[in-house]
């Protein structure tokens, strides 16, 4: 397998003296993603509710981070680990510079939830509305306290004859200071909120005029502490939330990875405290006591005075208000599967196709293989499965199949992050009804999208493949944008049965005749693309490169890009979240654009294009998708494929219209000034913008991709030469 050439190229390399002139830190760079997803909560562009789904977003996005990645440099410098950052930082300084963003970023979150709070107060949606609480509406608070919280909590008291108790990972909690009416002794009572209680009461309509009423349950806790501790007087209180250390680590050598995972499971749910989150008002006396108690070694302590835990408004999200949320979209069926009468066999046999979600229904994906299952001539499945999700549609096609005495193999990853109990339960179902269940590498994530038919047809076996950058998920399939290809071609069928062997027998493959696979060939097919490109500048022929990823973190990568914009090659990324790639920076990468879409969908499909010696787009460009992002993870660290297009129908598509879509988009796009690390909405001031042009509202009313070739004509993605792409000037304000 391909080493990792950045193990022995670290950041604080002497022959790079000023690393952070180079390369932007990873961390702080997610945080300025985030901080452009929270954006979206102030677009007045978006309906309310959706504003404020951003915003709960953001607040499940920093939990994530905070259980992630904060969590593994707490543990670097508790292990003295002082390995540095490509910038250059050690963990302790890094976790210095994410402290100070981590605190400007919740202020933010809460300021705004105190603006869509009034707005949505004027549209009669009131969140932790104690205002509204009339004296029926207090009548009918605490009756239902009684019945339906009372039973549930249970206060502690903490004193010497009780040990602490446990708060578990995403924990909200109240702590009072109490004193006895009878004798005045004192004493701080603990109550944890049960993870299993919705986080918001929503009263009766009719108590409070047909507006939306919606009390945080822990706010009723602190309200109607009087209940829980009758023949007390409360002298303070406070709520606070825990998160925790979530990472998981894995031996290399564990002979049953299933028992494993289950216990490695259990053992995040103990984690380290990584961040404790305070009520500004918060007791100082039980404050004290729950720093000593929770040991906050490398731990994050914020304070806030608006609401904990700002994942939570995802309740208030789902208020049965459809006219302050988008407009329901329906995605297409293929029309290419449906010019065969629904076949997928059919239609794949007649001419590859590309399907591109959510755009187009994911029920096609599932069809693909409910067709596989039902039908006689399918004698063999193999499908990869990196997240499935709670619904069961793929996972029922599969069962269906190897119940129909079809050979059905199934690459269950077990390090699918916040995933494993669900592919765990997935893994068990399937192994119960006959798939034999894999479980891959202990090492590497298997992250590739890769689906397997093979289906006998005129006394021979032909191979039907799906390739796709996102996963077997029909929830994230309708908020993702993925794309999904469909081929019969032979060299395809032959290249996805090795990569199979690869993972389920560890039979690395001599060659491969269409895909690159991480961690073998992927990187250095890209590389060699890359100076292909650089070839082509400097013989003044024209170069270009464009990509569209989620992340670009691998040093090399970065330093490759940087020589072709040394070069004079053109090179334009489309990068969603984290960045550590400097663009336009004189002299290191001035010939280098990147920007990042943030909208109604969340951009996830990976297309890698080479100009190949003409302006892009081109017919003889060489274009690839992908599963894998520009991140040492995935290029050394998982199993990924890299597709090239080869079908000129295809080939058009991805090009010509998904990636020049998301080039020319100018109402969801923020550009990224290398320099001070600033990104700058188009729009703003900042950015010089031609037409205006939204890529997901083109592609939500715009004819499906898959197979309409030459009748897209009337409807195609404006030319480049058209439209200008969003640039910055020379000195942004």
């Amino acid at each position: 397998m391909a080493s990792d050439p950045t193990l022995s190229n670290a950041a604080n390399d002497p022959a790079d003296p000023a690393p952070a002139s180079r390369y932007f830190n990873r961390e702080l760079s997610w945080l300025a993603f985030n901080d452009r997803v929270l954006a979206e909560a102030a677009n007045p562009a978006y309906p309310l509710l959706e504003r404020l789904r951003f915003l709960s977003i953001s607040g499940s996005n920093l939990d994530e981070f905070v259980m992630i990645r904060v969590a593994g440099l707490a543990g670097q410098v508790r292990s003295k680990i002082a390995e540095t950052s490509i910038d250059g930082r050690t963990p302790r300084q890094q976790l210095a510079a994410i402290d100070g963003k981590v605190r400007a970023l919740q202020i933010k979150q809460q300021q705004a939830l105190d603006t869509l709070r009034l707005l949505l107060a004027a549209e009669g949606i009131h969140i932790e509305g104690e205002q509204q609480i009339g004296v029926q509406a207090e009548a009918w608070l605490r009756d239902w306290f009684e019945s339906h919280i009372v039973p549930v909590v249970t206060p502690q008291a903490l004193d010497p004859a009780n040990p602490f108790p446990f708060v578990a990972n995403g924990g909200i909690g109240a702590l009072f200071t109490l004193q006895r009416e009878s004798d005045g002794s004192r004493l701080i009572e603990m109550v944890l909120i049960p993870q299993a209680l919705d986080r918001f009461v929503a009263l009766p309509a009719e108590l409070t005029d047909g507006e939306s009423v919606l009390i945080a349950v822990e706010r009723l806790v602190c309200r109607y502490a009087g209940i829980l501790f009758p023949g007390f007087r409360v002298l303070g209180d406070g709520v606070f939330r825990v998160l925790r250390d979530s990472d998981l680590e894995i031996e290399e050598e564990a002979e049953d990875l299933v028992r494993l995972f289950r216990s490695a499971i259990q053992r995040r749910r103990r984690g380290q405290v990584i961040m404790l989150e305070l009520a500004d008002d918060f007791d100082p006396d039980a404050e004290d006591l729950l720093r000593e108690k929770l040991g906050l070694a490398q731990a994050l302590v914020t304070r806030t005075g608006g609401m904990l835990g700002i994942s939570g408004l995802a309740q208030v999200v789902e208020t049965d208000r459809p006219e302050l949320r988008f407009p329901p979209y329906t995605p297409r069926y293929p029309e290419r599967v449906l010019e065969h009468d629904g076949d997928v066999f059919a239609a794949i046999g007649a001419k590859d196709f590309i399907v591109h979600h959510p755009y187009e229904s994911f029920e096609v994906v599932v069809d693909f293989l409910r067709q596989a299952a039902a039908d006689p001539r399918v004698v063999s499945i193999k499908q990869a499965l990196y997240r499935a999700g709670n619904q069961p549609t793929v996972i029922n096609a599969l069962i269906a199949a190897a119940e129909a005495g079809k050979s059905v193999t199934a690459v269950v990853e077990l390090k699918a992050r916040f995933d494993e109990e669900q592919n765990l339960k997935w893994a068990g179902e399937l192994e119960r009804a006959g798939v034999q269940v894999i479980y891959g590498f202990i090492d590497m994530k298997t992250h590739a999208k890769v689906s397997m038919v093979v289906r006998e047809e005129d006394g021979a076996y032909r191979v039907y493949c799906h390739l796709g950058t996102g996963n077997y998920h029909p929830v994230t399939a309708r908020i993702y944008t993925d794309l999904s290809y469909f081929t019969a071609d032979p060299a395809f069928g032959r290249d996805a049965a090795k990569l199979f062997n690869f993972v389920t027998g560890h039979v690395e493959p001599d060659t491969m005749e269409r895909l690159s696979i991480s961690p073998l060939t992927l990187r250095e097919r890209l590389v060699a693309d890359i100076d292909h490109e650089i070839a082509l500048a400097r013989e003044g022929r024209p170069a270009a490169i464009w990509g569209k990823m989620n992340a670009i973190t691998e040093r090399g990568l970065i330093d490759k890009f940087y020589e072709a914009s040394a070069a004079g090659v053109k090179v334009t990324l489309v990068v969603r979240g984290i960045c550590c790639l400097r663009p336009g920076v004189p002299g290191l990468s001035e010939n280098i654009t990147v920007k990042s879409i943030i909208g109604r969908f969340l951009e996830h499909s990976r297309i890698y294009a080479f100009g190949n010696g003409r302006p892009l787009p081109s017919e003889e460009a060489i274009v690839y998708f992908s599963s894998a992002d520009l991140m040492d993870r995935n290029l050394y660290r998982r199993v990924e494929a890299l597709v090239p297009i080869c079908n000129p129908t295809v080939h058009e598509q991805v090009l010509g219209q998904v990636m020049l879509a998301n080039l020319l988009d100018t109402e969801q796009s923020w550009l990224l000034d290398g320099t001070s690390g600033v990104y700058h909405r188009v729009g703003d001031g900042n950015v010089v913008v031609g037409e205006q042009f939204n890529c997901h509202g083109y592609f939500m009313t715009n004819p499906s991709l898959s197979g309409r070739g030459d009748a897209l004509a009337d409807s195609r993605v404006p030319d480049l030469a058209e439209r200008q792409t969003p640039t910055l000037p020379a000195h942004p304000r």
